[in-house]
């Protein structure tokens, strides 16, 4: 085996092995052991709020072994290939199998910074908003290749994503949406997008082909249970309904059927309008303001505001989190770690990980520095 590959081999060696040490293997095997035992009993969902809990514990109890299995065993098949090709002289075995544990350091890396998403509610699904800053089309087209973006991420993440609020812009793009993303750690991966955005491009709406700066912003909250109790007074809200926007059917557009609600003492405002019904749309509003409430308690906590100041801030110079650079070069800058990625297109298509990645290994490290120099 070549010095190198040898090399890459112990690296991903040792990083399984601080994953099992990090999920005390042990524990962790008696513990889903336990688990599935407690599955199959059928008085357990006598209790059903504390059924989900276990449920939920087994499910990424499940998850975290069998990926850490299934990682020792392709390590372990590759070296083997790797044995084969070279006694027999196969080149292109080897090539293969060492390609393929190139491949397999990526994912080590990926599950190492999963083990950083032990926050109260990483765990949890996510809502994510995205609003178009001042700039008109030009911010309205920005906000929604935004919304592609982390569309396509979730995607990528075999994450189930639901719109539940849209209003288009006059000419192209989106003023905001809100989305829904369903997955485990949706919110502990999404957590620190929230901020504003920046995009310099050649613009398209621009018969003189100028280039152009627009924002937009991003607001990441997550999803609460029913274990988590969050008391809001309805004479601190005033609920508006309105005609939904967008594609719906006859019914959508013609009923007041879309609901916002303000919170009078923050400020905080959220809307759906993705049921037919003014009543369900109602409830998910509710839950999307309790959620956002407990957001904001969630930060104060962690001693994280960074992040929420920002999109509370005005969308524009001065508060970008983010650089996407289409002109006069290719470049996407984050500027809260420095990490760059000469690729706009892969990014834009939800190539996002290695920005979550250093965002979260630096919130952890409680290191997210002083902002990176603004680029042009």
């Amino acid at each position: 085996m070549r010095t190198e590959t040898q090399y890459l081999v112990d690296e991903i060696k040792q990083a399984i092995s601080l994953l099992r040490r990090h999920f005390d293997w042990d524990q962790a095997l008696k513990r889903l052991d336990y688990l599935n035992l407690l599955a199959e009993d059928g008085e357990l969902w006598n209790d059903p709020q504390k059924a989900q809990e276990l449920m939920r514990e087994r499910q990424s109890l499940e998850d975290s072994v069998a990926a850490i299995k299934r990682l020792g065993a392709a390590l372990e098949d590759n070296v083997g290939l790797i044995e084969l090709g070279e006694e027999e002289g196969d080149d292109a075995v080897v090539a293969d199998a060492e390609a393929a544990i190139r491949s397999l350091k990526g994912e080590v890396a990926a599950r190492q910074i999963e083990t950083l998403l032990s926050g109260e509610a990483d765990a949890n699904d996510t809502y994510l908003e995205v609003h178009a800053g001042a700039g008109g089309t030009e911010s309205q087209d920005w906000a929604s290749m935004l919304l592609r973006m982390y569309t396509r991420w979730a995607e990528r993440r075999k994450f189930k994503v639901e719109v539940l609020e849209m209003h288009d812009g006059e000419e192209a793009g989106i003023k905001s949406a809100t989305l829904l993303i369903k997955g485990h750690n949706a919110y502990g991966w999404l957590k620190t997008e929230s901020g504003v955005h920046r995009l310099v491009r050649i613009s398209p709406y621009d018969s003189n082909a100028r280039r152009h700066t627009s924002f937009a912003s991003v607001w990441v909250y997550p999803v609460i249970d029913d274990s988590i109790q969050i008391d809001v007074s309805e004479s601190d809200v005033r609920i508006d309904t309105y005609r939904a926007s967008g594609a719906g059917g006859q019914h959508v557009n013609t009923t007041d059927s879309a609901v916002r609600i303000t919170h009078l003492p923050t400020g905080i405002v959220v809307s759906c309008q993705q049921e037919r019904s003014q009543h369900k749309n109602r409830a998910k509003a509710w839950d999307m303001l309790r959620a956002r409430l407990y957001e904001d308690e969630l930060k104060k906590r962690e001693e994280a505001a960074s992040a929420t100041e920002a999109s509370k801030t005005d969308i524009g110079w001065g508060h970008q989190i983010r650089s996407y650079v289409l002109q006069p070069y290719q470049l996407v800058k984050d500027l809260r770690t420095g990490v760059e990625n000469t690729s706009p297109s892969n990014v834009l298509d939800g190539d996002l990980d290695e920005f979550m990645e250093a965002s979260l290994s630096a919130r952890v490290e409680g290191a997210s520095g002083e902002e990176v120099a603004d680029i042009e």
